[in-house]
């Protein structure tokens, strides 16, 4: 069977695509205007305390950042294992890697209060600070997928692909491993301590940038006629399952790890069967919503109907993605801080004391705001340059597929 060739094009720009942009700058303004009232009133008029630092714009921002990294597995399993089918989609792969991460990103600096400390950050770095490094792995990220994205949509440079796949896919497990590891280092938290902290965040960004890509390409298919194909969805979708399964499995050896350590066991009993907010988040939200449901509607049997439960999926999977960091961030920050293990301490201050944490509505739209920059640095991507093929159905992307089907 001849190859068939692959044919690319910009999305159209009609009035749905610039209602589209009007509502994401709209969350991007309604996210300016709370980074502005935060800075002039300062934190205090946000959720966080001095015991939890790090709160729902936290959640967002690292959310954005480990699926980013995930979101670059459809470009990776083509150029690095070499699977056709997933190669048509590559482009937009590498883009949407690149408008998460800078949205998370955008987050991030935003919430600092003072963002012009940036630079400082940026210039003079302490290499025994986890966050030094982040900050060489996050610009890194830019830069080779960047470059991935160039050799891939330049004439006369296939021969790089591979070897330009292979550097942008080390250096994604890099950038998950130094953001698992900003928690898993710090021995301070009862409830980041973990080693193990590493190999779950992959696993949660390959899990989360999956399904943020699989809904992204097929709405932009639906929008602009082209839709993908229900064959390759599925097989998208059980990627997905597979990994969402790893992520089940990590979360359960870290919590078994911590039970069967006897320094962790209160703040296990805290997360797990504390009767809190982290509990309910935890098995509701995070193992049932996001493990349980989307691996039941994407391995149970299907006979060639619609895609919808791999979709389903995909957004379950991220709700509970929000859900397991909430716990993660907020949760291990909630847990009284041991300042002496085996000593009693008392002091005037709060020692032993859970702390507790409302998100404010200017932290929800700092938060959306992020996802609106990603989200409109992606449509405005595939508005000006050719992402997405002209066809993207099971035929057009792999013959076999579509023989399959039949």
């Amino acid at each position: 069977m001849a190859k068939q060739r692959i044919t690319y094009s910009q999305i159209g720009t009609g009035t749905g695509f610039y209602s589209v942009l009007a509502l994401l700058g709209a969350f991007i303004a309604a996210g300016a205007a709370a980074f502005l009232y935060v800075e002039h009133h300062g934190h205090i008029v946000t959720g966080m305390t001095n015991q939890i630092v790090w709160g729902i714009p936290h959640v967002f921002a690292i959310f954005l950042i480990v699926a980013a990294s995930g979101a670059l597995n459809v470009a990776s399993i083509g150029s690095v294992f070499n699977k056709t089918a997933y190669k048509p989609l590559s482009r937009m792969s590498g883009v949407l890697a690149m408008a998460l991460l800078a949205g998370g990103l955008a987050v991030l600096l935003l919430d600092l209060g003072r963002p012009d400390r940036m630079i400082v950050a940026i210039t003079t770095y302490n290499f025994k600070s986890i966050f030094a490094w982040n900050i060489i792995l996050y610009s890194g990220f830019m830069a080779i997928v960047g470059a991935y994205l160039y050799v891939q949509m330049a004439k006369g440079l296939d021969k790089y692909k591979k070897p330009m796949g292979i550097a942008a896919f080390i250096w994604r497990l890099a950038l998950t491993t130094g953001t698992g590891s900003i928690f898993g280092w710090l021995v301070a938290r009862q409830g980041y301590d973990a080693a193990i902290m590493a190999p779950l965040f992959i696993a949660m960004s390959l899990s989360f940038g999956m399904a943020c890509f699989i809904l992204v390409v097929k709405y932009t298919g639906k929008a602009t006629e082209r839709p993908l194909g229900t064959q390759m969805t599925w097989r998208m979708g059980r990627l997905m399952g597979v990994m969402a399964a790893a992520v089940l499995y990590f979360t359960t050896v870290r919590h078994l790890g911590n039970l069967y350590a006897a320094e962790h066991a209160d703040v296990e009993q805290f997360i797990l069967f504390g009767g809190n907010v982290y509990s309910k988040l935890f098995w509701i939200g995070q193992v049932l919503i996001g493990g349980i449901v989307p691996l039941a509607l994407v391995f149970t049997p299907h006979r060639g109907e619609s895609s919808s439960r791999v979709t389903l999926a995909a957004l379950l999977i991220i709700l509970g993605g929000f859900a397991q960091l909430y716990v993660i961030i907020v949760g291990g920050q909630a847990f009284p801080l041991i300042m002496f293990p085996g000593m009693e301490v008392s002091s005037s201050f709060q020692d032993g004391v859970v702390g507790t944490y409302v998100p404010s509505l200017p932290e929800f739209a700092l938060g959306l705001g992020g996802v609106a920059i990603a989200m409109l640095i992606t449509v405005f991507a595939t508005m000006t340059f050719k992402l997405l093929p002209k066809d993207i159905s099971d035929a057009a992307l792999d013959p076999h597929l579509a023989a399959k089907a039949k």
